[in-house]
């Protein structure tokens, strides 16, 4: 095979502006130190919490780019939750992220030789609950109320009021009225 051959990744370049990535250097430094002690900083580099009392965000949580990342009240992101929110991010009232969620709003076109990345939003519906380990993929919408089983990969949108589980996780049945 000849060396000029194509490749995956040929001619990639970042999709984001200079400044953006010195924002994410300048969040790494901040998320590896003073982060751990407080999750406060996310707002001043841009996350959408309109009330940081009434968040819980467990300090070993990981977030790619605070700015794309929107937390309303009563929504808890657990311990060990990974963030990869190269697109917005957004849990509703009272979704709550148990340990190890992996959350990957970014993906690449590999039916192109630079493999640009496509981003897509991620939205966790009010009072939704993923158990430990889930994956979910960019552009899905966890439906309000869903219950989502431990270790399920979730790259379809899930209806409300619903328990999903599996690989890939689809609805299993009505969840019914917490009392």
């Amino acid at each position: 095979m000849s060396n000029d051959a194509p490749y995956l990744g040929q001619n990639c370049v970042t999709p984001y502006p200079a400044g953006a990535v010195l924002g994410r250097w300048l969040w790494l430094a901040v998320q590896s130190t003073l982060f751990r002690w407080s999750p406060r900083p996310l707002r001043l580099f841009g996350a959408d919490i309109p009330h940081p009392g009434r968040v819980v965000i467990f300090p070993t949580a990981r977030v790619v780019f605070p700015r794309n990342l929107s937390l309303a009240e009563r929504s808890m992101v657990g311990p060990h939750v990974n963030l990869y929110n190269l697109a917005p991010v957004r849990l509703e009232y009272g979704a709550n992220l148990s340990q190890h969620c992996h959350l990957c709003a970014g993906t690449h076109d590999f039916t192109r030789w630079a493999m640009p990345l496509v981003a897509r939003p991620i939205t966790i519906g009010r009072n939704a609950w993923l158990g430990a380990d889930v994956f979910v993929g960019p552009g899905v919408t966890v439906g309000e109320l869903c219950v989502v089983g431990a270790r399920s990969v979730v790259v379809k949108d899930l209806p409300p009021r619903t328990i999903c589980a599996g690989q890939p996780c689809r609805p299993l049945k009505p969840r019914p009225e917490p009392a």
